[in-house]
This record gives structure tokens, C-alpha cells and sequence, in this order.
């Protein structure tokens, strides 16, 4: 059977597995919808806290990052993975023993202010939905590749499938489905890779095969990396296990976005409110563990997966003609992801370090007499001719190494599970935000539980409209989509939630003070350099990384403004210190 088969037939099967879900988990009160009802077990909660969290750019993104940054590329895999550790460690144990539905809730309450409150809200949606549109350039990429449709088709059927699942289950229908998602996600991520450590190494481990001898060809017997290095180097590019060469980010940039990576992890509202799902602490530390075990699967195999298939591309692509390219390049080409022009009118494709192009290739709607899609802007003069968009190597992988369709296939419906698991999760934070957050807690504390569901409802689904347009029009792909969202969570939420545990004195002025300029000076950096092409102006650290210095901005605001105005009431302080004791299961709150 063709790739397009199979990929009907896997993609349908686990998309009606997910419906089945949701349609089997419909909920009808605030607690299932919120929280699952508390009662999630810690291993499945670890499943599905491991699904919510490695998204698109864990599955589609990072390993393409790898695969064309060599060893400064493993910012991401570092970050987010020590993030993780620092959440599940310092964070996770005493939120979910204050017992709370969402991050705007524990602040609200921590810092007894509305006020407090409604900042958290509004940071949390702007989180949530910078985040999602990774996700949703995700499933357009997905889509546009395996089923043959256009990026905005693909973004919309995924929209439709989310809205169903999250609309019904709620958080108790999301979670089941993460699980689900969770074993088709890892399975397509690393049995491709199995394969290709086969092939290339001679070993069915990833892992050992990354730092093995090619099995065959002309470079048998050298190490994979030094052969990377060389093949590098010729290139033009810095060697591929080099930290800071040529054309690489300096130290203080990668330290800074290696920060920002791991507190925006600690401060993601759609990750900490998992360990709300489970019945006590103790469960909660259990779901952490899991869930670091199931993220380690994925992340260790990463970097070998980028170092496969930046060999495999580099060799089967540089220096042929177009008659004697492979037909994946071919049929990657016509979704705009992978584009070639021969600048100098040889016949040869030419990969070389530099730009290929003014700006990301465009293509016509129809293709040209050659049957390629014809480019729309014009190239750069770069001696490079060939234009690779990172998101395409794990996509791309299992046909550089002609494995067979099934596994193509499988691969799709892991990058639409990474992508439709975080998606889901986001948009909760989203709906519960608006439903709970504002309209219960401070519109309407007599609002009944069937008006707030209807309510939170409704939100998912303006949130899935909002969701699909930045699907539509993303601001980049979907690693650094997904980074400016750390940021923001980062320059937000980690401060006021780690102060707010560990720190009696931090007040509702401090939080509010340090929320608005920690999230205010982040983003207006990132608006700045991303969107107006103005250069990194603050100490040359990029946008992606901008995050550290409004977490440290939001600590210093949130410390002096606190010192400098009355102490938090003496029932907040007695609520600190039994959130600091992470026993029991209780639910601690304000009075």
C-alpha cells in the first residue's frame, strides 16, 4: 500500500480512538472538567503528563534543531528536560498541596487579590495560546505532507478533532486521550529510529548507535560524530560537535535560553495543573517520576535521531542533479518545506552553509513545466542552493532511509498525537481561565456548575478559533514558537510560584508588580526583535532566551515591592508554611 494509505488508515484509526475516548469520558460537573475528579492514577497521570508536555517541538522540532545545530542544538533537550526536573522536584508536590483547579487559582488565593489573579489569568492566555500555535503549525505540517493537503486544511481538521475531545471530557476525557497519544508518540518516534541506528550503525539502540561506527559505505568504520564534524566543516559550517563555533550562538545567549527553557517548564500552566489530576502528594511525586521516566525515552533518543538524519540527507542530497535526487526530495519539495534553486544553472544541487533564499521560499498554487513548484522570491547570494526547514527531519527521516510506508505513516500520526496532546491541554488552561478563573471567581460566585461548564465550553472553542489562525500564521517554526512561550512563562509565573511557596513575605503588591514587568519587558522584547526588526539590544541575547531576564526582572519587583508594603495577613503566612509541608492530600485555602 501507498504512504497515503496507510496514513488514512493509522492516522483514522488513532483519531477514532481519541473521539472514543472523549465520547466515553463526557463529564458533567466543574471538578472532572478541570481536574479529571482528582482520581487519575499516578501512572497513567505520568503517561499523560509526558504526552501534555512533549509537544510538536519535542516530536517534530527538536531533533530537527539537533540535526542542523549539532551540540548547541541540545539547548532544548537540556531546558525543557531540567525544567521538568526542577517542576516535578521544587514545585509540584506543594501545589497540589494547595489543592487548587488552575495557576491563576493558587495565586489568587496565595496572594488573597482579585487583582493578583486576574494578572495570572491574563498571563496564562497569553502563554497558552503563544504555545499553541506551535501546535498547530504542527498538524499543519502533518497534514500538508502525509494527506496531501494544504498547511490551512490540516490546521483545520486538527482544530475539529481537538475541539470534540476537549469539549467533551474535558480534563478527565484530555487525559485518557493522553495516554493514548502518549504510546503512539513514542512508538513512532523510536522504532523509525531503531531502524535507522540499524541501518546506518548496525545497532538497534539509538542511543549506542550515536556514538558508533558506520556500519557500510564509504565512511565505514569512522565514528558517526567525526564524520558529522567533517562533513561540517567542509560545508562551511561549523563541526557538528563543536559548542561555539562559527555562525553559533554566543555562551551567554545559549546560558540564557537554557534558563529560560527550564523555569518556563517550572511555570506552565497546562503542565502544573496535571498534578492537580491525581488523589494525593504522594501520587503527585509518584506521576512525576513516571513522567520523567516516559520523557526520558523520547529526549535521549532525540539527538541521535538529528545526527541520522543530518548524515543521511547531507549524502543522499549534496552535490546531485535533479534527475538523480530522491523522490522523498521530490515530494517534500511541493509542500514548501524543502526548496532548491540552481543559482548558478548546473543541473547540480549544491548544499552549502549560508542562506538559499531572501526569507523563507514562497511557491506558486501551481507547479511549473518541470512538475517542481515554482519559487516566488528570490534567492540570496549564497553560494547555498538548498533550503531545508527544520521541521521537516523527523518527518522526513523514515523516507531519507527508504524504510517501509507503514512506518512513514506512523510517524504522522506521532507528530499529530505530540501535537493534538499538548494542544488539548492548553486549551483547558485557556476555557478554565476565562470559565473558572474570572467568570466564577470573580464575576459570578453563585454561577451554577452546568453555566460554568457551558461557559468553559464555549471558551475552548473560541480558543480553537484563535489557536488555528496562529496555526495559520505562525511567527516562525515551531521550536521557537513554542520557546517564546517558555519565555513568557518564565518572565511570569515561575517567580510568584516559586515566592509564593517559599517565601511568607511575598505579598499581593509583589506578585502583581512583578508579573506585569517581568511578562510586560518579555514580551515587548520579543514584539521588538521579532516582529520589527530590531536587533537584540540587551546584551546581544536573543529573543528566545529574553525570558531569564524577565524572571529575574519579575523576582527583583515581586522582593522589593513586597518589603516595601504591609506584610500578607496572618492566615496567608499559616497557609505558606502548611503548603511547605507536602503531606496529605487536603486542600489548603485561604479563609
Amino acid at each position: 500500500m501507498s504512504i497515503m494509505t496507510w496514513t488514512y488508515i493509522i492516522v483514522g484509526l488513532t483519531f477514532s480512538v481519541y473521539l472514543g475516548i472523549a465520547w466515553a469520558s463526557r463529564v458533567a460537573d466543574t471538578k472532572s472538567f478541570y481536574v479529571a475528579g482528582g482520581g487519575v492514577p499516578p501512572l497513567a497521570n505520568g503517561m499523560a503528563t509526558a504526552a501534555d508536555w512533549m509537544s510538536a517541538a519535542s516530536f517534530i522540532s527538536m531533533a530537527g534543531i539537533i540535526s542542523f545545530s549539532g551540540y548547541q542544538g541540545c539547548i532544548y533537550l537540556m531546558g525543557w528536560t531540567g525544567g521538568y526536573v526542577l517542576l516535578a522536584l521544587l514545585l509540584a508536590p506543594y501545589l497540589r498541596k494547595f489543592g487548587k483547579f488552575t495557576v491563576p487559582d493558587f495565586v489568587g488565593d496565595r496572594y488573597y487579590s482579585d487583582g493578583a489573579r486576574l494578572v495570572a489569568l491574563v498571563c496564562a492566555i497569553f502563554v497558552s495560546m503563544t504555545y499553541v500555535a506551535g501546535q498547530m503549525r504542527g498538524v499543519g505540517i502533518v497534514f500538508s505532507r502525509f494527506l496531501e493537503v494544504d498547511v490551512n486544511t490540516g490546521v483545520v481538521i486538527g482544530m475539529v478533532i481537538v475541539f470534540l475531545y476537549a469539549c467533551l471530557g474535558g480534563m478527565k476525557g484530555i487525559t485518557w486521550t493522553q495516554v493514548s497519544q502518549y504510546v503512539i508518540l513514542i512508538l513512532a518516534f523510536t522504532i523509525p529510529a531503531a531502524a535507522i541506528s540499524m541501518k546506518v550503525t548496525g545497532s538497534i539502540i539509538p542511543q549506542i548507535g550515536f556514538g558508533s561506527t558506520i556500519a557500510s559505505g564509504p565512511d565505514a568504520g569512522q565514528h558517526l560524530l567525526q564524520v558529522l564534524d567533517k562533513i561540517n566543516v567542509d560545508l562551511g559550517f561549523a563541526a557538528y560537535t563543536t559548542a561555539f563555533g562559527k555562525g553559533q550562538k554566543p555562551m551567554l545567549d545559549v546560558f540564557a535560553i537554557t534558563m529560560c527553557l527550564m523555569v518556563g517548564t517550572a511555570g506552565l500552566p497546562h503542565v502544573i495543573v496535571r498534578f492537580y489530576t491525581v488523589p494525593s502528594v504522594r501520587a503527585a511525586r509518584l506521576s512525576a517520576g513516571y513522567a520523567l521516566l516516559f520523557i526520558a525515552l523520547l529526549y535521549t533518543t532525540a539527538p541521535a535521531v538529528g545526527a541520522f538524519a543530518r548524515y543521511n540527507m547531507v549524502k543522499s542530497l549534496n552535490n546531485v542533479s535533479l534527475a538523480e535526487a530522491p523522490s522523498w526530495f521530490k515530494t517534500w519539495e511541493r509542500t514548501g518545506l524543502i526548496a532548491w534553486m540552481d543559482k548558478n544553472n548546473d543541473g547540480i544541487i549544491q548544499y552549502r552553509a549560508g542562506a538559499a533564499f531572501a526569507g523563507k521560499p514562497t511557491f506558486a498554487a501551481a507547479p511549473g513545466a518541470d512538475g517542481r513548484m515554482v519559487l516566488t522570491n528570490k534567492p540570496t547570494a549564497s553560494e547555498n542552493e538548498l533550503y531545508v526547514d527544520n521541521d521537516i527531519m523527523v518527518l522526513a527521516n523514515p523516507e531519507i532511509a527508504n524504510l517501509p510506508a507503514w512506518v512513514i505513516a506512523l510517524v504522522a500520526a506521532g507528530g499529530l498525537a505530540a501535537a493534538l496532546s499538548t494542544a488539548s491541554g492548553l486549551l483547558l488552561v485557556v476555557a478554565s481561565s476565562i470559565s473558572h478563573d474570572l467568570y466564577y471567581r470573580i464575576i459570578d460566585r453563585q454561577a451554577s456548575e452546568k453555566k460554568q461548564l457551558l461557559l468553559g465550553r464555549v471558551m475552548i472553542g473560541v480558543a480553537v478559533l484563535v489557536a488555528g489562525y496562529f496555526g495559520i500564521n505562525p511567527p516562525g517554526f515551531v521550536a521557537q514558537v513554542v520557546a517564546l512561550a517558555f519565555g513568557l512563562a518564565a518572565s511570569s509565573f515561575f517567580p510568584v510560584i516559586l515566592l509564593g511557596i517559599f517565601w511568607k513575605r511575598a505579598n499581593k503588591y509583589g506578585a502583581i508588580a512583578g508579573m506585569s514587568s517581568g511578562i510586560g519587558f518579555t514580551m515587548l522584547y520579543i514584539i521588538q526583535t521579532k516582529f520589527m526588526g530590531v536587533a537584540p539590544w540587551f546584551m546581544g541575547i536573543s529573543p528566545e532566551g529574553i525570558g531569564t531576564v524577565g524572571m529575574l526582572i519579575n523576582m527583583v519587583m515581586t522582593v522589593i515591592v513586597s518589603l516595601s508594603t504591609a506584610p500578607p495577613p496572618v492566615e496567608i503566612q499559616e497557609l505558606v508554611e502548611n503548603v511547605r509541608i507536602p503531606r496529605g492530600a487536603g486542600e489548603a485555602t485561604a479563609h
